[in-house]
């Protein structure tokens, strides 16, 4: 029988990867997803986005039954958290989606195919061959290629993940809450991580590198959470440079200098938070033209790399953020292009980002900084959760919506939120943004009351002191 020859292989089967293969087999594409591990849904779905936000929901609950008297619910006092009950919950969590993948595959006419690919060079005859180790098979042959081989935790330097020193992957399978733990680094995993178990009443110390928590989001985004966290009585030193790290008797030393003063800290375990980095460095890519930076791989706005015919989506791509939605609009980019199919870029203006933390922030766009920088004549709008009703009802009044545009058409440059169901808020304005609506339109849109997303229409009106609620 002659060989197969797919119309693509996509290597990866994270967000970005996943989501390629089902559009393309939405296409009527003859596809195959290729992964290395024993599961689909990469870092997102089984150490990373799903799992932490199972755990941060769960932290959610918990504090709120702290408050449970003021909501009327009394005999609550003597409750007890079973780890191993949030745990095994978390688990079914991510077996149903992985579950759910295995099924749209299948639904979408997708092959899978177990097994690490890597690139053996340039197309021959309109046709790539994939090698492939620790699979059924050796080789597979396809005419066009999707690298989405995800990202892993960078570490220290001289540091090895262990039972005390943990990243994302080892602190998801902890056997009991650490009464103490550090946090290295103030991103979206460090303060998310932070927040779970300082609500399981955990001692919390986070040191960040840079001057402020959340360093990517809006300055009074980052106060706001300092804020938050000062209260909560989460512990963080800014402008912190890790030292050393020792192992002690029961857990880790931490020498830091914050402050212009050398400080030493101890605690049962440490977290390194410190970014990611691309999975790159074994897939082949000195065997073609493919221009990397820092093991990141440079693409067209279409996501085609310099060797024709082969794609780069997700936590890879040089200058994208390394977010799952990031990598699985990237993915339909690429599929759309490689089908004939009408086709849009990213525009990196309009990308959510959204860190689920307490409270909750949501953002896209320019912060005020970054819009004076461009040149921007810039007038702010801001609202206050205190003033809404409906944040008043549900019990969380911590924070603000931010709206940032240019005073001459109205245009709206950036909108940032902290507060309850920041996340979801923001989806709000990138449609809006999306669809390159105005201050004005903003103003003159109805929002149901009471809700959380009026906050959204008195910030707008706030940008020309019109607010009702404030």
């Amino acid at each position: 029988m002659p060989e197969t020859i797919y119309d693509i292989a996509i290597i990866g089967s994270g967000p970005a990867g996943y989501t390629a293969a089902i559009r393309a087999g939405q296409y009527g594409l003859k596809t195959a997803l290729i992964e290395k591990d024993g599961f689909l849904g990469g870092t997102c779905l089984h150490v990373g986005c799903i799992p932490t936000k199972a755990l941060l929901f769960n932290a959610e609950i918990w504090d709120h039954l702290k408050d449970a008297k003021e909501f009327g619910i009394e005999g609550v006092d003597a409750r007890k958290l079973n780890w191993g009950a949030i745990q095994e919950r978390k688990s079914k969590i991510v077996s149903k989606h992985a579950k759910g993948l295995e099924f749209l595959m299948r639904k979408n006419k997708v092959e899978t195919i177990k097994g690490y690919g890597k690139l053996t060079g340039p197309a021959q005859s309109g046709v790539f061959t994939i090698e492939l180790a620790e699979s059924d098979r050796k080789t597979l042959k396809a005419k066009n290629i999707i690298l989405a081989t995800g990202s892993e935790a960078r570490m220290i330097p001289g540091l090895e993940p262990s039972d005390r020193v943990l990243t994302n992957i080892e602190i998801l399978k902890l056997g009991e809450i650490p009464k103490s733990l550090v946090v290295v680094g103030a991103g979206a995993v460090g303060v998310e991580f932070a927040s779970i178990f300082r609500s399981f009443d955990a001692e919390v110390t986070i040191l960040e590198m840079l001057p402020r928590l959340v360093p990517v989001e809006d300055e009074d985004i980052s106060k706001e959470l300092a804020r938050a966290y000062r209260k909560r009585g989460t512990n963080f030193f800014t402008g912190a440079k890790v030292e050393k790290i020792d192992k002690t008797k029961s857990g880790i030393a931490v020498t830091f200098s914050a402050d212009g003063k050398q400080q030493k800290i101890e605690a049962e375990k440490i977290l390194i938070a410190v970014g990611r980095k691309p999975r790159t460095d074994n897939v082949g890519l000195e065997k073609t033209r493919i221009q990397a930076d820092r093991g990141f791989i440079k693409t067209s706005e279409w996501m085609e790399t310099a060797e024709p015919g082969i794609y780069a989506i997700g936590d890879i791509v040089l200058g994208t953020p390394q977010l799952a939605h990031v990598g699985a609009m990237e993915g339909i980019v690429a599929v759309a292009k490689i089908a004939g199919k009408p086709d849009k870029p990213i525009d990196l203006l309009k990308i959510p980002n959204c860190t689920y933390c307490h409270p909750e922030i949501g953002s896209v766009g320019l912060s005020e900084a970054k819009a004076k920088e461009a040149g921007h004549n810039v007038k702010v709008g801001k609202f206050p959760f205190t003033a809404n009703s409906r944040a008043s009802i549900v019990g969380e009044h911590e924070g603000f919506v931010k709206i940032v545009s240019d005073a001459e058409y109205g245009e709206i440059l950036g909108v940032h939120i902290i507060g309850p169901q920041a996340t979801e808020l923001i989806a709000e304005a990138v449609t809006a943004m999306e669809l390159e609506a105005t201050i004005e339109d903003l103003m003159w849109t109805i929002h149901a009351h009471p809700t959380l997303a009026e906050a959204m229409l008195d910030a707008s009106n706030s940008v020309y002191g019109l607010a009702i609620n404030a």
